[in-house]
């Protein structure tokens, strides 16, 4: 599994490992749409919606783009699964999210907040960073 949920005090603490950086922000996507617990519409009806962000660096490229996405799915009620990035760079990226249409989430994520986020690659190649969700 490429995140593990971890406990914190007050928010939900996630890390998250991936083998490149890309993986990392799809990963990170994952884990938050795990923790939002979306109730998918019977029809299963799918979702599409696009992305872009600016940040001055990758790490608050990670945030910044959770958050976008956050917006996105309690703006549309959409719980999305996949991403693919038409452009990706270390201070911007576009993407598309695929997904399905959300009746709800089971549970509420305020924001992805900057605390303890920090983008590393360890000694074996792999990307990693902690995220916490203010929940």
């Amino acid at each position: 599994m490429p995140y593990k949920i971890l406990e914190h005090t007050a928010d939900v603490r996630v890390l998250v490992q991936s083998n490149s950086i890309e993986e990392l922000f799809s990963d990170s996507l994952k884990a938050m749409v795990k923790i939002l617990k979306p109730n998918i519409a019977v029809n299963k009806k799918e979702a599409k919606r696009t992305v872009a962000v600016e940040s001055p660096d990758q790490t608050a490229l990670l945030i910044d783009f959770l958050n976008e996405v956050l917006l996105a799915a309690y703006t549309h009620k959409e719980a999305y699964d996949k991403v693919i990035f038409k452009k990706f760079a270390a201070n911007s990226l576009e993407a598309v999210l695929h997904g399905s249409v959300a009746e709800s989430f089971r549970e509420d994520i305020k924001a992805v907040t900057y605390h303890e986020a920090e983008i590393k690659k360890d000694e074996s190649g792999n990307w990693r960073t902690y995220l916490v969700f203010d929940v």
